[in-house]
C-alpha cells in the first residue's frame, strides 16, 4: 500500500484534493488497493478552505503516516502564510519523504521550508514573480506546467496538479495504467511536465461555434494546407465573410492563428519526442525544417534544438525514483 496525504490548512484551495481522483482511478483500474489517500492538519479536525466548504483532516503528527506528501496551496500566498508546524514537519519530511508535492502555491510552503533551495519550481505564472523575488534560490519556471526535481514534485497550477499526479502513477504503475487512468477520467489529453502552460486555444477564445469549429479543425489537421478557403467551407462562410468574421473574433488573421497553432504543436513534440525536426515540421504543417526552425526562434526566442535540450532534465523522473529505492 502506498500512503498519499495531503497536508491542508486554513483557506487551502479545495481543487488540490481533486487530485487524489486521479489515484482513486489507478486503484479502480488495478483491481486492488495500491493507493490510500487521506488529509492532514496540525492539530486535525474540521479545516475550512478558501471556499468556505470543510474537510476533515487527521493531525499532523509523523512523516510515517504517508509515503508521498502533497501541500495544497492558498488563493494568496503573498498575504497568507502556512502554520510554522507545518513548516517544520515538512523540513523533516524533505530528508525522509519518498516524494513531496507542491500543487500551484503549495510550492511558497515548499520554498519556505526550504525544500526548493537549487531547486528547480512550477509555479502558476500570476505568482511566478512573487515565489522568485521572494525565494532566489529556487529556480521558478513560470512556463512549465509541472516540474520533476529529484523528489520534489511541483505544479503550475490546480489542473496541472492532474497531471502531475498521472506522472506518479506512471512513475509507479508504468505508462499503460497512466493512459488507463486518463482515460477514464476523461482527461482530453496527457500533458507532461514539458509543455507550456499557455494555450493557443484559449488564448484565440473565439465567441462563435463557426469560428471555434474551424479553429478545432485546423487543431486536428495541422499537417493540412489548411487555407482560407479550407476553414471557411468547414465553417459555412465565405472566405471573405469566414476572414473577417475570425478576426473580429480572435484579434489575427487566419494564417496567423494557424502558425500559433502549428507552433504550440510542434513545441509539444519537441519537448517530449525524440522525432527529427523534419519529421516535426511535416507533422505540424511547416513547409520543412528551415520554416519551423526561423518561425519557432521569431516566437520562442530559441532555436527548437535548445528547447529540447532544456525540456530534457539530467534525470527523469523514473530514473530519480530508482535511485531513492
Amino acid at each position: 500500500m502506498h500512503r498519499i496525504g495531503y497536508v491542508i490548512s486554513e483557506g487551502f484551495q479545495l481543487l488540490a484534493l481533486g487530485t487524489q481522483a486521479v489515484f482513486e482511478m489507478a486503484n479502480f483500474v488495478l483491481g486492488r488497493e495500491h493507493y490510500e489517500t487521506a488529509s492532514f492538519a496540525p492539530g486535525g479536525g474540521a479545516v475550512k478552505s478558501s471556499m468556505g466548504a470543510e474537510v476533515m483532516a487527521r493531525p499532523l503528527t509523523s512523516i510515517s503516516q504517508a509515503d508521498t506528501w502533497f501541500v495544497a496551496g492558498v488563493s494568496d500566498p503573498v498575504q497568507q502564510q502556512a502554520p510554522e508546524e507545518v513548516i517544520r514537519f515538512l523540513r523533516r519530511a524533505g530528508t525522509r519523504a519518498r516524494r513531496i508535492a507542491g500543487i500551484c502555491t503549495g510550492g511558497f510552503v515548499l520554498a519556505e521550508a526550504g525544500l526548493l533551495n537549487g531547486r528547480r519550481s512550477a509555479m502558476h505564472w500570476h505568482f511566478a514573480r512573487a515565489l522568485a523575488d521572494r525565494y532566489p534560490d529556487v529556480e521558478v519556471d513560470s512556463d512549465r506546467i509541472f516540474v520533476v526535481d529529484g523528489s520534489i514534485w511541483t505544479s503550475a497550477g490546480m489542473t496541472a496538479g492532474l497531471d502531475l499526479a498521472i506522472a506518479m502513477v506512471e512513475n509507479d504503475l508504468g505508462e499503460a495504467v497512466a493512459r488507463s487512468v486518463a482515460h477514464k477520467l476523461v482527461m482530453q489529453q496527457r500533458r507532461s511536465g514539458g509543455q507550456s502552460q499557455h494555450s493557443e486555444m484559449l488564448e484565440l477564445s473565439p465567441k462563435s461555434d463557426r469560428i471555434q469549429k474551424a479553429l478545432v479543425y485546423a487543431r486536428l489537421n495541422l499537417a493540412k494546407p489548411l487555407s482560407v478557403e479550407a476553414l471557411a467551407e468547414v465553417a459555412a462562410l465565405s472566405p471573405r465573410q469566414f476572414s473577417r468574421v475570425f478576426v473580429a473574433e480572435t484579434g489575427l488573421p487566419p494564417a496567423k492563428a494557424v502558425e500559433g497553432l502549428r507552433l504550440e504543436a510542434a513545441r509539444v513534440m519537441i519537448e517530449q519526442s525524440r522525432h527529427s525536426l523534419d519529421v516535426v515540421a511535416r507533422e505540424t504543417g511547416f513547409r520543412d525544417r528551415r520554416h519551423l526552425r526561423e518561425v519557432f526562434v521569431r516566437h520562442c526566442g530559441v532555436p527548437p534544438q535548445a528547447a529540447r535540450r532544456q525540456a530534457r532534465p539530467a534525470q527523469s523522473p523514473s530514473e530519480n525514483l530508482r535511485a531513492m529505492a
